[in-house]
């Protein structure tokens, strides 16, 4: 039976949509057991004098109400629901949390601008991998918010009234989607923007996280289109054309583009166009956890990690009884690989790290069953949650663990959106080469195995004799040169003296 007191439950009662995230604790992380999200538009219910209408009261009311029956089960004290930039704004907003207490039966605290920020960048750090200098972007229906910061520490705290809302209603209304609309869309930003630039660049960030509804969407789109997951200003820029060529509001079909976010749509890209534009953004991923990851993190007071993804990892590792001495193996053989070939292959840090999380875990599919184990393996990846890998990073790691042996599935690699298919290719190539290498699980059987490449043409360099004294590896090695050549990679092994 789930004692309830292992449960949590963070409500944010934002400007465009409320959400519910409800979890349980389970060691030391989070397993997340619902999200329930309805588009409430709260802030299209602000008029000039700030006064929010009675049906954007009504609308908010009627999801609350359906919120509040999956919180009776829930400890009060594990409960936290925060309200953002319409309700700070709203003069009459007494009015609606009043009611909103009474649906719910607990607190509803309307949080600053630069507290939103804060929960914002924590929920961020808890779940999002990658460089721990980092610039968090998360734009609202009715606030965007900015903040630098280092591993668990921010260093800039910024809130703008400014969001895919109000930008909506102050430079969409007319429903046109003309050049004139998007470029007084983000001038404002960008006039809005400029005193804070100069403020965040100094602090400065090595990479860029995007936490919002508009950022998953765009992304989505991206993704849904066939491009890799990395938000550019020049992907956006090719999304506004797109959305210029429609012409009208009703008529915005976008293939990723779905009905729910559409009507917010232009006014969310006019805003990260600006944002890119005002700091030089070179490119964003999407944030794993954002406000509702905060509020809940928060609650359970778990320190954040310096390594989201090895947490992840090792959490994987324990769940399913996998042999970390041998993952660690292969994980260190495929380094060396990756390093031998950096330069000819351009395998950067990111190919790296992805290609070593693959290793750490390539053995799941053996939790299952043997037969068919790299297919199981892929399965587990795809559909468990894993905090500090993007969706994209996921597909990846499954596509690279179900091709882990035997045939060689080409168009998965080429249809995963993380890396460029080439390098996806060459990290698949690497993986398989160091599980046959490391299959007797023993440090002293390793071979000195040098690698060396060009373009196709991979190169397994060998000590004299040691084809001779390994025939089961060799005979692998062999039958793995042959399902290579089936996909036109060469694979060429030699004995040559160190």
């Amino acid at each position: 039976m789930l004692s309830s007191t292992s449960l949590y439950a963070a409500i944010d009662l934002g400007s465009n949509s409320f959400h519910m995230l409800v979890v349980r604790e389970v060691a030391g992380s989070i397993q997340t057991l619902a999200r329930i999200k309805r588009k409430v538009r709260l802030a299209a219910g602000l008029d000039k004098q700030n006064h929010l209408s009675h049906e954007a009261m009504q609308r908010g009311w009627h999801c609350l109400k359906l919120f509040s029956e999956r919180l009776q089960d829930i400890p009060r004290d594990q409960i936290r629901v925060v309200a953002t930039a319409t309700l700070r704004l709203a003069t009459n907003a007494d009015e609606f949390l009043r009611i909103a207490e009474e649906i719910l039966g607990c607190s509803v605290q309307v949080i600053s601008g630069e507290e939103e920020a804060r929960l914002i960048y924590h929920g961020v750090a808890h779940t999002t991998g990658g460089p721990d200098k980092r610039l968090v972007v998360d734009i609202g229906g009715g606030s965007t918010e900015l903040v630098t910061g280092v591993g668990a520490q921010a260093t800039a705290l910024l809130s703008l009234s400014m969001g895919c809302v109000t930008w909506l209603e102050r430079f969409f209304s007319d429903r046109n989607l003309a050049q004139e609309n998007f470029a007084q869309a983000e001038l404002a930003a960008r006039e809005m923007l400029h005193p804070v630039a100069d403020q965040l660049k100094a602090n400065g960030w090595q990479i860029c996280v995007g936490a919002s509804g508009t950022v998953q969407a765009l992304q989505e789109i991206m993704v849904a289109q066939g491009m890799d997951e990395r938000i550019t200003l020049a992907k956006l820029q090719q999304l506004k054309q797109r959305a210029i060529q429609c012409g009208k509001l009703e008529e915005l079909e976008i293939e990723g583009l779905t009905l729910e976010r559409a009507l917010v749509f232009p006014s969310g890209l006019s805003i990260l166009i600006a944002i890119f534009h005002e700091l030089n953004i070179d490119g964003m991923t999407l944030a794993g956890g954002a406000l509702r990851e905060g509020l809940v993190y928060g609650m359970m007071h778990l320190p954040v990690e310096q390594d989201v993804r090895q947490r992840t990892l090792r959490n994987l590792q324990r769940r399913y009884l996998l042999d970390s001495e041998q993952a660690e193996r292969v994980a260190q053989l495929a380094d060396n690989f990756t390093l031998q070939l950096a330069n000819v292959w351009q395998l950067d840090e990111r190919c790296r790290e992805l290609l070593r999380s693959a290793c750490l875990i390539h053995e799941i599919g053996l939790s299952v069953d043997f037969k068919q184990a790299p297919y199981h393996a892929a399965y587990l990846i795809r559909h468990l949650d894993l905090p500090g890998f993007t969706p994209a990073q996921k597909n990846l790691l499954a596509t690279l663990l179900q091709n882990q042996s035997n045939t060689i599935d080409l168009p998965l690699l080429s249809q995963q959106n993380a890396l460029p298919p080439r390098l996806a290719q060459r990290l698949c190539r690497i993986l398989r080469l160091a599980i046959i290498f490391a299959s007797r699980r023993r440090d002293d059987t390793l071979p000195a195995v040098r690698v060396r490449a060009n373009d196709d043409e991979l190169f397994l360099i060998l000590p004299p004799g040691w084809l001779a004294s390994h025939p089961l590896r060799t005979e692998e090695l062999e039958q793995e040169s042959h399902w290579q050549s089936y996909v036109h990679w060469p694979l060429i092994l030699e004995e040559i003296a160190q």
